[in-house]
């Protein structure tokens, strides 16, 4: 099982979710974000998180300027593409930057399971996301959840994550109903948003089944 703790902003917290086994750790680059944290604060907290952890830039419908910049200034593992990025941007960004992608692709019904396919075919991993609410600001982070028995026993192309509304009380579950490897939260381990507690990194790591 191996876990992404998504949103951090401070060393503290890195430090926590690496020694307790974390495999990624995440930085949000979207304003409107109350996680979001400069370019400058990134290569600072980047060269706080171990080796074998992997350095991932959450951006939003990011233009090339900004995806140049942000890679030109923060050493990076992989870009997370959270917006309404289309596959063909996708395989363009990917490309571009010679960086792993990862696409969030957000599900509410079984009218959204075919787009999975869509990005497999160009993305490196996929994160299956909660589809944000009706006027939500965020496109994820929202703590909300989806139907998991929609990805149950579904056969994967590529390797994914799942993620949308996980807490240390509902993690176990949704790893038994989805089968899935990989998991991500951000607004799980938080007691304000934007606030991580490492208290309940700690515990949400333990109840995934990781052992640091």
């Amino acid at each position: 099982m191996q876990v992404k703790i998504c949103g951090l902003s401070d060393v503290g917290n890195i430090q926590v979710a690496a020694r307790e086994g974390a495999r990624y750790i995440g930085f949000v680059f979207f304003e409107k974000s109350p996680r979001n944290v400069s370019f400058e604060q990134a290569a600072k907290l980047a060269l706080n998180v171990p080796l074998g952890v992997a350095k991932v830039a959450l951006t939003v419908n990011a233009t090339d300027d900004f995806l140049d910049r942000l890679t030109a200034k923060v050493p990076l593992d992989m870009l997370q593409l959270h917006g309404s990025e289309s596959p063909a941007r996708v395989a363009e960004i990917r490309n571009r930057h010679g960086l792993p992608v990862m696409k969030a692709v957000a599900i509410a019904s079984a009218e959204d399971l075919p787009n999975i396919a869509k990005y497999e075919a160009v993305a490196d991993q996929i994160l299956v996301e909660a589809k944000p609410p009706k006027n939500a600001i965020l496109p994820g982070g929202n703590g909300q959840p989806f139907d998991w028995q929609l990805i149950s026993g579904r056969t994967w192309q590529k390797p994914w994550m799942l993620a949308g509304g996980l807490t240390m009380d509902n993690v176990a579950a949704a790893i038994r109903q989805t089968g899935a490897s990989q998991v991500d939260l951000s607004s799980g381990v938080e007691s304000a948003p934007g606030v991580k507690d490492p208290a309940l990194i700690k515990a949400f790591i333990e109840a995934a089944g990781v052992v640091g």
